[in-house]
């Protein structure tokens, strides 16, 4: 294949979702068939329809023992005041970095952007703050300097600004379901114009009672356990987590393996509607023209691809009509019915999964499918199947009509799952 745009090296990556506190966890319960949505247990709501939460009390102890030594105390103590949403972060992002053989001393001297996707943000810790600001009420100082310092990409910079780097870009993307992978698409970007040696991008996103209820009120969610693409799917499960990508210069990762590549990245809006994507998907598809240019690659090329699956009837239809009309013959996986919908982190979360899929040559089946809707005449791959290849595709879809679509290339680095 003839490409159009380098590939970027990506050497290390880490996940926290609630079917794993780190990425080998994660694969082993999709392999698994794993699924155990419950009632949130953080704040209360009449309708206590389920959801996937990620064991962070576990993860905020590994991240303290991983900071490395007496500089990183101050980052530390900020983590600990810091949302959930952080946290969440800060945990996979130590796993990356480990996973590319880097701990944060070793970033000494290199230039480092951080670039990563939310949806949901503060929202959990600051929800009496907004009520508060929005009928005209001074919002306590304490809780305004919290709000501040919890940007997740700017709260890891700080985190890990005693390493010695040089800290920059640095960005924090906000377009719903689709930031992490736009996130990833972005700093991909950055390495490719010089403007940082190393760059940790991906989503996280914590559950907060606002975004439960928002769900809920679009009757979006289901009262059992989701069943993406399923005759009898009836709505989503709210998840939360984090993925991060370790990305780095080819001159940077010379000689050593790699997890995968970046190939492509495309975005694109359907101009539609707020909520639902358009049913014939005009928008993905100009999302896949441009990543697919961007690599140099062809539908043909595609082993196989990452569905957006939310379980809700319009995605999934939409979807459907796009994978009929453009990819009849490619199997797809569609893993939310084991982690939940964890929003702005999900498109991360998802190319993790896909570059373990690759680099296994191995798709489990989609958690929570059973029967083929007639109505989309596709059907996600419902037992554990082998693909070949080296070229794979995640997609993702969010309200606003955003669509953004990565092709991600097999690395060679040995496989761990």
């Amino acid at each position: 294949m003839m490409r159009s745009a380098a590939p970027v090296s990506i050497t290390g990556m880490g996940c926290i979702t609630a079917a794993g506190a780190t990425l080998a966890a994660n694969i082993a319960a999709l392999d698994a068939g794993l699924r155990n949505p419950l009632p949130p247990s953080l704040f209360t709501v009449e309708k206590n329809h389920p959801v996937f939460m990620a064991d962070l009390p576990g993860a905020d102890a590994s991240v303290f023992a991983a900071l490395p030594d007496a500089r990183f105390l101050a980052g530390a103590r900020l983590l600990a005041g810091c949302s959930r949403t952080v946290r969440l972060a800060a945990h996979a992002a130590l796993e990356a970095l480990g996973n590319a053989g880097l701990d944060p001393r070793s970033l000494a001297g290199a230039r480092v952007g951080i670039c990563l996707g939310t949806s949901v943000g503060t929202a959990l810790e600051f929800y009496d703050l907004y009520c508060a600001v929005r009928v005209g009420k001074d919002a306590p100082l304490d809780e305004l300097h919290g709000y501040l310092k919890s940007n997740p990409a700017l709260a890891l910079a700080r985190i890990l600004r005693p390493s010695g780097a040089t800290i920059g870009p640095v960005q924090c993307v906000t377009n719903a379901c689709s930031s992490g992978a736009d996130a990833i698409g972005i700093a991909a970007r950055w390495i490719r114009d010089g403007l940082c040696d190393i760059a940790l991008c991906g989503g996280t996103d914590a559950l907060a009672r606002i975004t439960y209820l928002g769900f809920a009120s679009l009757r979006l969610t289901s009262a059992d356990a989701c069943l993406p693409f399923d005759k009898n799917r009836n709505g989503l499960n709210l998840g939360e987590g984090a993925a991060i990508l370790v990305l780095e210069s080819p001159e940077r990762a010379r000689g050593r393996k790699r997890s995968g590549t970046v190939l492509g990245y495309g975005t694109a809006t359907d101009a539609h509607h707020l909520t639902a994507p358009h049913p014939e998907a005009r928008g993905l598809v100009l999302a896949l023209d441009q990543a697919l240019t961007q690599a140099g690659a062809r539908r043909e090329d595609v082993a196989f691809i990452n569905a957006h699956g939310t379980a809700t009837p319009t995605n999934d239809a939409a979807e459907g009509a796009f994978f009929k009309q453009h990819f009849p013959q490619t199997p797809f996986v569609a893993t939310k019915g084991g982690t939940g919908h964890t929003l702005g982190a999900a498109g991360a979360v998802e190319a993790v999964f896909t570059l373990a899929h690759l680099a296994r040559g191995l798709l489990p089946a989609s958690p929570g499918f059973t029967e083929e809707d007639p109505a989309i005449g596709v059907s996600p791959v419902a037992v554990p199947t082998a693909v070949s290849g080296s070229v794979a595709m995640s997609q993702s879809l969010a309200f606003g009509g955003n669509n953004s679509v990565l092709i991600l290339g097999k690395g060679d680095a040995p496989c761990p799952w």
